[in-house]
């Protein structure tokens, strides 16, 4: 076990997500990153290198497939949560190569339980 805090990194173009996970996760005790669109999630993939990516789908430019794309392209073993407000998008074959996928919502109850169990994956 990395004698550190777990590493999370959220992405998602609303500032309210930004603010509610980022609170909640920090009780926790996780270290937490945030990045508003794909190309910035994709830089702190490389400078953080996360333990964790809570990934929104729905985002203007580069949307949340295109960069679970491109991370498990140069990083397998790096989990990503996707997270949307839409579960219709749970059935998208693109969406299968996750390690979850995760409805929005105000009780974060599922997410930690996500989070945890891909902690768990990268030996945390």
């Amino acid at each position: 076990m990395p004698n550190r805090k777990p590493r999370i990194l959220i992405v998602d173009d609303e500032e309210s997500i930004h603010l509610l996970y980022r609170e909640e996760l920090e009780e926790e005790g996780y270290e937490v990153h945030s990045a508003m669109d794909g190309p910035a999630a994709l830089e702190l993939v490389e400078e953080v290198k996360p333990d964790v990516v809570v990934l929104d789908i729905n985002m203007p430019g580069m949307d949340g497939i295109e960069v679970l794309r491109q991370i498990k392209e140069k990083h397998p073993q790096m989990p990503v949560i996707l997270c949307s407000a839409y579960p219709e998008y749970k059935q998208d074959l693109a969406s299968w190569a996750s390690d979850d996928y995760i409805v929005k919502s105000f009780d974060l109850t599922e997410l930690k339980e996500s989070i945890k169990r891909n902690l768990a994956k990268v030996g945390f």
